[in-house]
């Protein structure tokens, strides 16, 4: 673990830049921390092509002291307009590689302590994906949900662009992954307060105000359902959902800290692509 964070930082984060929209790229190029010190998280949807995700990590990495990626879907499509057309592991991988060539923090590192305001409490990028667990109310198996959601015309693009390979399935993928994760986290020293950062959210509560629940089945896995228990963790910050807010789940607070897509935040009253504070929290200033 590395501990880098100075006393006047501020630990902030962000998900779902989306920069293949003009008007997301231009949030982007006006981010700036507060103080010298500062810590980003970006939780996944940073783009569709590898450019896009090297130029937005590289502007933010030359602005924070640290970043801290984690994928989301968008990053992990093998998309018709990207010349980069590795797929599933291999594409991952050759992200991971892209973060760490500029010095950003990946699920694949060790995890970084903050020892700023509010710590020190171990930030955990995580890579987990999802298992269709999270179904409509009355399906009872996956194939039973998708035909569900065919009905409606809600269908996730990753049925069409993200590819499992060498897995033969994204649930698969999942499931290796949470069970990877489960083993080094339960490495961290006892009484560590956690920060898990994932594209997804680790509870399925948060999906309770979709307008579409049957997209609930794209966004996480009933494997996580108590880590926010077991691991103690101080509060887990996701994206996805493109609802950016704050609940507390059995005494955990949950921040989905999303920009976007144009049309979403240009409703929204408060100010575009703004950094959410997740450390110190009001009243933990020192």
């Amino acid at each position: 673990m590395t501990s880098t964070a100075g006393g006047a930082a501020q630990l902030l984060a962000i998900s779902d830049l989306h920069i293949g929209y003009p008007e997301n790229r231009a949030l982007v190029e006006r981010m700036r921390p507060g103080t010298d010190d500062d810590w980003l998280l970006v939780a996944g949807d940073v783009a569709e092509t590898v450019a896009d995700v090297r130029w937005t990590l590289k502007t933010l990495a030359g602005r924070f002291r640290k970043v801290v990626w984690v994928p989301g879907n968008h990053e992990l499509w093998t998309h018709p307009s990207d010349p980069v057309t590795l797929r599933g592991v291999a594409r991952y991988d050759y992200l991971v590689e892209l973060c760490r060539d500029l010095g950003v923090t990946t699920p694949e590192d060790p995890y970084p302590v903050w020892d700023g305001p509010g710590g020190p409490v171990a930030v955990v990028p995580l890579f987990l994906l999802y298992d269709y667990s999270f179904l409509p109310a009355g399906c009872a198996t996956k194939e039973q949900g998708l035909a569900y959601a065919q009905g409606t015309g809600i269908v996730c693009t990753d049925e069409y662009l993200l590819h499992p390979d060498p897995y033969p399935s994204r649930e698969d993928w999942c499931r290796a992954r949470v069970a990877e994760t489960e083993r080094r986290l339960a490495e961290l020293p006892d009484g560590l307060p956690v920060i898990p950062v994932n594209h997804y959210p680790l509870h399925r509560h948060p999906m309770d105000v979709l307008w579409h629940p049957e997209f609930a089945m794209w966004c996480g896995t009933d494997l996580t359902a108590d880590w926010h228990r077991r691991f103690r963790v101080h509060t887990m910050v996701y994206g996805h959902l493109h609802i950016p807010r704050t609940t507390v789940h059995e005494g955990v607070r949950f921040e989905e800290v999303s920009v976007g897509y144009p049309r979403e935040w240009r409703k929204r009253s408060g100010e575009p692509g703004r950094l959410r504070r997740i450390l110190p929290r009001e009243g933990e200033e020192r």
